[in-house]
């Protein structure tokens, strides 16, 4: 089932639903959760005339079955664990903290270096957080994204999600202040499957010091692919 052509045309989608003018009055800062969306926090970042962080994630898998994820670390060490996939594979929480380090020492730790020079994560304590991706598959980096923010004290958080599973949306909506969620499924498949054409990102847009226009998203278009 087609719902976007585009993450663009997602990110059009999104924009429809939400209060743009006032956001932009507001001064929310968006933060996007993957590299696939990106784009659509960009678009949207755009629009609303806020600045655009990123932050990186991680997931461990199941040592048995390595595309089934039962964790997802963050960088700033938050971890969330679907508990019964551990359960089912057996799977000690040990082991996925381990795993969990030896993910940030290695691979976000090097994000870190190679997007922002090692800084961390922008403050965004008192801030307006509006997170963005361009679906929900396991809701596990949505949840790690989320618990990210929510230790730095914000003043309000948001989610814009193009298309989501209705379970994990009931459950957003007791966490959050509002939520922008166009598509919600009851037979949600994969975030991918929902779009007609996907942009190749090849270069993770950060924004320096809050200043949105030395921006650069750079893709490379491709057909069905990330």
């Amino acid at each position: 089932m087609i719902l976007f052509e585009s993450r663009a045309e997602a990110a059009q989608k999104l924009l429809a639903i939400m209060p743009a003018q006032q956001m932009k009055k507001e001064k929310w800062e968006v933060l996007a959760m993957s590299e696939q969306g990106a784009p659509i926090a960009f678009d949207i970042a755009k629009a609303i005339g806020g600045s655009l962080e990123y932050i990186f994630t991680e997931p461990i898998c199941s040592p048995i079955n390595k595309d089934c994820w039962i964790s997802v670390v963050g960088e700033t060490e938050e971890i969330v664990i679907n508990h019964f996939l551990a359960s089912a594979f057996d799977i000690s929480v040990d082991y996925i903290y381990g795993e969990a380090k030896r993910k940030r020492d290695e691979k976000i730790l090097s994000y870190l270096y190679k997007y922002r020079k090692g800084a961390p994560i922008r403050n965004m304590t008192g801030k307006n957080v509006l997170l963005v991706d361009e679906g929900a598959d396991t809701g596990l980096t949505l949840m790690v994204s989320l618990k990210t923010v929510f230790a730095m004290k914000p003043a309000r958080v948001a989610v814009a999600l193009p298309v989501i599973p209705e379970n994990l949306a009931v459950e957003l909506y007791s966490l959050i202040d509002d939520a922008y969620l166009p598509h919600r499924l009851l037979h949600y498949v994969e975030a991918k499957s929902y779009y007609k054409m996907l942009e190749n990102v090849n270069v993770v847009a950060l924004i320096n010091d809050g200043a949105q226009d030395k921006s650069e998203i750079k893709t490379e278009k491709s057909k069905g692919e990330l």
